[in-house]
C-alpha cells in the first residue's frame, strides 16, 4: 500500500495561497515561526520538522519562499523538506545559545534579499505569535529599524482551518494507527502494571503500523490523576477497580489526530459508572450537534446547558471541542466566545473532559465536518456499548 503522505505540489500550492493573502493584506513578506514543540505553522510550508533548533519559513509576495534554520539543522533540512532555498539564520539556533563563532550565517535582510524583497521601509508580517521568540523577532528589528511589523497569525488560521483531502486522508490514517494502540493497551492492562508501561506498549504499536512519532505525549492516568487535563503519566501501579484514563495519538506526515477514553481495571463502582456514562452522553450530544452553518458558540453554549441541565456543571471544566490537524491541539477552539460558524473539512477533535473530585475522565476523537453533520476519522466508533471494564 502507498505511504499516506501530502504530496510535494500540495505543499507548493500552500506556499502560493499564502503569497496572495501576503499581497492582499498589503505585505512585503511574511515570517512564520515555528519550534520542536510547535512545528505546525512551518511544517504546513516546508514539511520539516526541527530538532532541539527553531526553523521559519519566509514568503515574498511575489511567491517566493525560503526555509530557514539553526546552524546545525542545514543538511538535515535538505535531506527532510521539499524546499530548495535553505538558509543559516542564527536567530534560530537551540536554546543552549552556542557562539558558532567560526561559522557565517545570513541576516533577515539576507534572506529577504533572495527572495527579491528590497529596501528598508517595507510591512513585514510574523506568524505565530506565541511561537516567536524575542530573539527572532528583535533580529528582524535590527535589519529593519523603520519597517512595519504585524503579527499575521490570520494568515495562518485561513490557510489551515479548511482541510484538504490528503490532509484528512492523514488524519484517517493516524487515527487507525491510534485505534490500534488502544486496543493493544487494553488487552495489556492488568494490576500491577504501571502507566509509563501502558505508554510504552502503545508506543511499539505505533512504530510498527506506521506512525513516524506520537502525535502527542500519550498518557495513561490511573485514578486521581485522571483529574489533569494535561500531565505526564507515572510510575505508579494499576490497582484493581481504578478507572484508567487512555489519550493515545500517533503522527502520519505530521498530522496527530487523538483518541481518548475511560477504562476501568475491573468492575466500575456506581459512582464511576454513573459519571462515565454521563461523559459518553455529553461527548455523543456534541458529535450530533456538530454540521455546517452552525455558530461554534453556540454549541459551546449548548454543551454548557448539557452539563446545568444534569445538575452536572460543576464537573464541566471546558470543552467541547478543539481543532485538530498539524499537532494534536490546534485553532480554532470552539468556546462561548467563538465567532466563526463550522464549515465542511474543518476537522476537530470532540474532547469531552468531565472532572471531579475524586477523578475525571475523557472521551475524546477525531471528526470532519460534512455537508450535512459529521464524520468521526477513527475506525469505529467508541464507548458504543457503553463505559468500558476490562478484566485481563
Amino acid at each position: 500500500m502507498a505511504r499516506i503522505m501530502i504530496p510535494v505540489e500540495e505543499f507548493k500550492q500552500r506556499v502560493a495561497n499564502a503569497a496572495k493573502l501576503v499581497q492582499t493584506k498589503g505585505l512585503d513578506v511574511l515570517v512564520v515561526n515555528g519550534s520542536e514543540a510547535d512545528y505546525a505553522d512551518t511544517r504546513y510550508f516546508s514539511n520539516f520538522w526541527p530538532v532541539f533548533e527553531r526553523v521559519g519559513v519566509a514568503i515574498a509576495a511575489n511567491g517566493e519562499a525560503a526555509l530557514m534554520v539553526g546552524p546545525e539543522s542545514e543538511v538535515f533540512a535538505d535531506d527532510f523538506s521539499w524546499m530548495d532555498r535553505i538558509c543559516v539564520v542564527y536567530q534560530y539556533r537551540e536554546s543552549a545559545n552556542p557562539a558558532y563563532p567560526e561559522l557565517k550565517s545570513e541576516s533577515f535582510k539576507d534572506v529577504f534579499k533572495r527572495l527579491g524583497v528590497t529596501g528598508d521601509n517595507i510591512k513585514i508580517g510574523v506568524a505565530a505569535k506565541l511561537n516567536t521568540n524575542v530573539v527572532q523577532y528583535e533580529g528582524i528589528r535590527e535589519c529593519y529599524p523603520n519597517a512595519e511589523i504585524i503579527w499575521a497569525d490570520d494568515i495562518m488560521l485561513t490557510l489551515r482551518r479548511i482541510k484538504s483531502d490528503n490532509e484528512i486522508a492523514c488524519i484517517r490514517e493516524a487515527a487507525r494507527i491510534t485505534e490500534l494502540a488502544t486496543h493493544a493497551v487494553m488487552k495489556e492492562l492488568r494490576p500491577g502494571k504501571t502507566e509509563l508501561e501502558l505508554v510504552g506498549v502503545a508506543q511499539k504499536c505505533i512504530y510498527e503500523n506506521g506512525a513516524e512519532y506520537e502525535g502527542l505525549p500519550m498518557y495513561c492516568f490511573s485514578e486521581k490523576s485522571t483529574r489533569h487535563a494535561i500531565s505526564r503519566s507515572s510510575y505508579k501501579k494499576i490497582e484493581e477497580g481504578d478507572i484508567v484514563q487512555l489519550n493515545l495519538s500517533a503522527k502520519v506526515c505530521g498530522y496527530s489526530p487523538s483518541i481518548g477514553l475511560p477504562v476501568c481495571c475491573g468492575k466500575l463502582t456506581p459512582e464511576k459508572r454513573e459519571l462515565v456514562q454521563f461523559g459518553l452522553d455529553a461527548h455523543y450530544w456534541t458529535e450530533e450537534h456538530l454540521k455546517p452553518g452552525v455558530p461554534a458558540s453556540e454549541i459551546a453554549k449548548g454543551f454548557i446547558k448539557f452539563y446545568e441541565e444534569r445538575g452536572k456543571r460543576a464537573n464541566y471544566f471546558y470543552g467541547p471541542c478543539h481543532g485538530t490537524g498539524l499537532i494534536e491541539v490546534e485553532a480554532p477552539w470552539m468556546e462561548t466566545s467563538s465567532d466563526y460558524a463550522l464549515e465542511p473539512n474543518m476537522t476537530f477533535q470532540i474532547d469531552t473532559f468531565v472532572t471531579s473530585p475524586k477523578f475525571g475522565l475523557r472521551w475524546e476523537k477525531p471528526v470532519a465536518i460534512t455537508k450535512d453533520g459529521c464524520v468521526n476519522l477513527a475506525p469505529s466508533q467508541i464507548g458504543t456499548n457503553g463505559p468500558i471494564e476490562v478484566c485481563n
